[in-house]
């Protein structure tokens, strides 16, 4: 690579990556050590973020630290974001990650449902980017913010729909950023990932015919051709970040739903409604949603044996990205 177009070195900068100690969070936050920032990652389960530190530490010279945070309480983070600048001298790099994943249909759902997926994925991201601000405008490297949202964020996805409202929040939030913090010389970039290989069917959470959402949700999500795998999707992001890019869209899937719905929107909604359904009717009047490592497989045995051959890759993922208690 030639050095007029090399990215700028992010050697020595601090990081902060919220979300961060499972799946793509800790795949970026393993990026960005790789680069040979000092990387904090933020969770609420103390847990995780032990078995997190020990796997970014496998990595000889990392520089790792912790933190048990949630997003959701705005003094929290404040006091994370405060803490992180004292111990590393600043903070140059955010990403705001952390989310929560419901899949049901709406007639199993209601408005709490709506507002715990607004509070940890829209709530959780505008108290990061409040609060790191104010650090980032103070970076001498020029401060970074990347907003996780998703194709959930483009158009509005069936069974997905607290997610995709929450996610399109987000994005509206990268995109009007972006124009207020760039006097100050702050870079904020809006990433609209597709389906990944990350292993998060295990914690997403599923209502209505639970087995059948569950089926369709991690073999879709594991499938070859349809989704990313997770590695290559935090290596792209930490370089688009790197390169100060705008907006990310991961997987040729989500860059045509997009593209599709920007230049007819009617037509894609049409085309939704009709894929909507393929997907699981909703019976009763739901109930309690239930993490997927809860759930049962199918219990038809040709229905189980399609989800296992789908998820094959995002079980195996789950393994390996801390989706799994050990």
């Amino acid at each position: 690579m030639s050095p007029l177009t090399a990215p700028p070195s992010m050697s020595g900068l601090s990081a902060v990556v919220t979300g961060g100690s499972r799946g793509l969070g800790l795949l970026m936050a393993r990026q960005l050590a790789a680069q040979n920032c000092t990387v904090t990652i933020v969770a609420r389960d103390g847990e995780e973020l032990k078995r997190a530190d020990e796997l970014l530490h496998q990595r000889p010279g990392a520089h790792i630290r912790t933190a048990v945070c949630d997003v959701r309480d705005r003094e929290a983070v404040r006091e994370m974001f405060d803490a992180t600048a004292q111990d590393c001298g600043g903070i140059d790099v955010v990403i705001a990650n952390a989310g929560i994943i419901q899949v049901a249909p709406v007639k199993s759902i209601g408005a709490d449902e709506f507002d715990a997926a607004m509070d940890t994925i829209f709530h959780g991201a505008l108290h990061t980017s409040l609060e790191a601000l104010p650090h980032l405008r103070r970076s001498r490297a020029g401060g970074r913010l990347a907003l996780i949202g998703s194709v959930g964020g483009l158009l509005g996805v069936p069974h997905l729909l607290p997610y995709s409202c929450a996610k399109s929040a987000v994005g509206a939030l990268a995109e009007g950023l972006y124009a207020e913090a760039a006097p100050d010389g702050v870079t904020v970039t809006a990433v609209h990932p597709g389906l990944m290989r990350t292993g998060s069917h295990l914690h997403a959470e599923f209502g209505g015919p639970q087995q059948q959402e569950f089926a369709w949700f991690s073999a879709l999500a594991g499938t070859p051709l349809v989704s990313m795998d997770a590695g290559r999707a935090a290596k792209a992001i930490v370089r688009g970040v790197q390169r100060r890019r705008t907006r990310i869209v991961l997987t040729p899937a989500a860059r045509a739903a997009g593209f599709a719905h920007g230049v007819a929107p009617a037509l894609t909604t049409r085309l939704t409604a009709l894929s909507a359904r393929a997907l699981p009717a909703a019976e009763g009047d739901g109930g309690a949603l239930r993490e997927g490592a809860a759930v049962e497989p199918p219990s038809h045995p040709v229905a189980r044996k399609l989800r296992a051959w789908g998820s094959a890759l995002n079980d195996r993922a789950a393994k390996a990205y801390n989706q799994r208690a050990a």
